[in-house]
């Protein structure tokens, strides 16, 4: 359960919280604090949490530090054993580090060093971040955690290997472990809104996915709700589908965006083609695939999440009712 203790800052410049703060309250460890991390020890830090992570560079770690966190700098295919042994202290583990092509999961390289340094630690929970990019392309079909997964690319088949791995962990470990297959992550700072704000021209893999028929998101205040959800409800389930209910084209999306960003601020935006158009011109070149509609069912069922954004259209919409003079800063 989430802790109601009168707030503590968590400890500045890479030093444990103190032993009393560690013992009263609920303590998670991110490796991996990336976009969705970030988030995650926010909303767990306004709730008293004591939250600790790693980043890997050197201005990562001061802006975190700044934010109140006590942050690690840490490299994946060295873990040091200090650090690896400050993970006994927390009582949940959330894992966000992807996997590397060529390497497979960083830290599971080290599988037994982390299984023999976490054995009779204090944690409880594990969580690891995944892809519904492991199921892989199902023409169309509604997919959900029976699933079989077929993953088509390197890093899909790396991640399904990540998580028979962080799961044998977890059980060994005797914990709560879970795996958490996410849709296409979007939020404030990292939506079709800013991309279209910033005028940013599509990647070629942003344009390739802009080929699906169905492409499934969620928003990362979703996400923070899911895990927390997680960690206050017991389940047996290991797996779980996050995304929201409406799977939609790329092209859709961008169009609906573009025409929120052309209400707020009127002629504002360039004459270049706009990102729905460059996937629309890209497609011309390529039929469009059905890959997958992936269900979220067990995620409402078992864990009781009410999605905030049900739909990218509820999810945009919030992301640029927060923005309020974008264009100074670009």
């Amino acid at each position: 359960m989430i802790s109601q203790c009168s707030p503590v800052k968590a400890k500045i410049g890479g030093s444990r919280p103190d032993k009393l703060d560690m013992e009263s309250r609920n303590r998670m460890f991110i490796l991996g604090m990336g976009f969705v991390g970030q988030f995650f020890a926010q909303e767990l830090h306004n709730q008293d949490w004591v939250v600790s992570g790693t980043c890997t560079s050197l201005l990562k770690k001061k802006e975190l530090e700044e934010k109140g966190f006590d942050v690690y700098l840490f490299n994946a295919n060295k873990p040091e054993l200090l650090i690896l042994d400050t993970l006994k202290d927390y009582s949940h583990l959330l894992v966000s580090i992807p996997p590397v092509k060529g390497i497979g999961d960083p830290m599971l390289r080290h599988g037994e060093l982390l299984r023999s340094t976490l054995m009779g630690g204090d944690l409880q929970w594990l969580g690891y971040l995944s892809s519904t990019g492991v199921y892989g392309d199902c023409g169309g079909a509604w997919v959900d955690e029976d699933y079989p997964t077929s993953p088509t690319n390197e890093l899909a088949k790396l991640r399904l290997a990540a998580e028979e791995g962080w799961l044998n962990l977890g059980h060994d470990l005797g914990l709560s472990s879970h795996i958490f297959r996410l849709g296409g992550i979007y939020g404030p700072d990292r939506s079709a809104v800013d991309t279209i704000i910033k005028q940013a021209s599509l990647s070629e893999s942003q344009k390739m996915r802009g080929s699906k028929q169905y492409t499934s998101r969620i928003h990362v205040d979703d996400i923070c709700q899911v895990l927390k959800a997680s960690v206050r409800t017991p389940s047996s389930r290991n797996i779980y589908n996050i995304v929201d209910d409406d799977p939609a084209p790329r092209e859709e999306v961008f169009a609906y965006a573009w025409d929120l960003v052309e209400k707020k601020w009127p002629s504002r935006l360039k004459q270049n083609p706009s990102p729905q158009q460059e996937v629309e011109q890209f497609n011309e070149k390529r039929r469009s695939r059905g890959e997958k509609r992936v269900s979220n069912a067990c995620m409402k069922r078992e864990l009781g999440v009410k999605l905030i954004h049900p739909s990218y259209k509820s999810g945009l919409q919030s992301i640029i009712e927060q923005m309020e003079k974008p264009y100074q800063s670009i």
